[in-house]
């Protein structure tokens, strides 16, 4: 009975050393735990704290250089809203249910954010009869399709005098928001996707001229395939010749793909709620999709792998000459200090 018991004792003590090794484990496990999700939202609260932050930051500066006092002048600068024609308010476009006004510049991720815009909207239905839900499922060909975005000129075209107090209205209760990207670089992303492979569009419409005035072609061939074909090709020094001269926008006005950034989205007229830049486009949309509301709602879409890179601009300006690249620095600058780019030192100083 004595050894019986002295095993009972024994088991019971092995047990609660057992038991007592168990919870301590299970208190050291849920320690870590607590301290992990501590950390992560901690991490997370400095990451939207420094979003935050860099938001304000770009949004200040543009407030400074917009002011009346300060030294940066350009033509547009003490223009009223009011003093824009209608048909300079087509790149913003309207959400009315989710109270979002998107200013689109073309090269700077616009056809994700027009995809987006799209399924906010719902007013594009799938083959089914249904909206979209997945920016991803719309076809490519309707996305920069004019008819599909409402724009403020077109609240113009419905509504006649009576937009202006609509569109200020909807200035000052929806969320305003426009992606920027560096203005050189936008250029060599705009050369690339228009002139390097065949485009009939802007063949006829530029494409040609340059090749008149610039290359000492009397007659261009009457297509881009024909230009192709016969291994005539515009180079990036045409088209910035183009751009340089001053007889292109007496003719017209530089086309979107390569007209300042400032011109398009009036950023010292309309004071924007949320300003992007496709060099830190992750973490910008994301916060963007948060402050809207709509983080788990939409999920944006993927970026293009082949993108325009800044280290591209020593290759790309390789044959432009130093006085051109300083002029055409003159025709950006503006877009370079309200968005606050850096100047391309290294090419405007050699």
């Amino acid at each position: 009975l004595r050894n019986s018991c002295r095993k009972c004792r024994n088991s019971s003590s092995v047990s609660f050393f057992g038991g007592t090794i168990l919870i301590a484990f299970f208190i050291i496990c849920w320690d870590l735990r607590k301290e992990r999700t501590f950390n992560l939202q901690m991490s997370s609260s400095l990451d939207l704290t420094h979003l935050k932050m860099r938001q304000e930051h770009r949004r200040r500066i543009i407030r400074e250089l917009c002011s009346a006092s300060s030294g940066v002048n350009f033509t547009e600068k003490l223009t009223t809203f009011d003093q824009i024609p209608n048909k300079a308010l087509d790149h913003l476009i309207v959400d009315d249910h989710h109270g979002v006004i998107y200013c689109f510049v073309p090269k700077v991720a616009c056809t994700n954010w027009k995809r987006v815009m799209i399924v906010l909207s719902q007013n594009l239905k799938a083959p089914d009869g249904a909206p979209y839900l997945d920016p991803l499922d719309i076809p490519y060909k309707i996305i920069h399709n004019y008819t599909v975005h409402k724009t403020f000129n077109k609240l113009w075209r419905r509504f006649g005098h009576y937009s202006r107090p609509l569109m200020h209205h909807k200035l000052k209760n929806y969320t305003k928001f426009l992606f920027v990207r560096d203005p050189f670089v936008r250029l060599i992303s705009a050369f690339r996707a228009k002139f390097v492979k065949p485009d009939e569009y802007f063949y006829s419409h530029y494409g040609s001229t340059m090749l008149q005035r610039y290359a000492n072609i009397s007659k261009p061939p009457d297509s881009a395939k024909e230009a192709f074909a016969a291994g005539i090709r515009l180079s990036f020094t045409h088209f910035i010749k183009y751009l340089l001269d001053p007889q292109t926008e007496e003719e017209k006005p530089f086309n979107e793909h390569w007209q300042q950034m400032y011109r398009l989205c009036h950023p010292c007229q309309i004071e924007y709620d949320f300003v992007g830049k496709l060099e830190t486009l992750d973490d910008d949309t994301e916060h963007l999709l948060k402050i809207l509301g709509l983080d788990n709602y939409i999920h944006f879409p993927p970026g293009y792998e082949n993108r325009t890179a800044v280290d591209w601009e020593g290759e790309w300006f390789a044959n432009i000459s130093v006085a051109d690249r300083r002029k055409l620095y003159n025709l950006y600058e503006t877009d370079y200090k309200l968005f606050e780019y850096d100047k391309p030192e290294t090419l405007l100083d050699e």
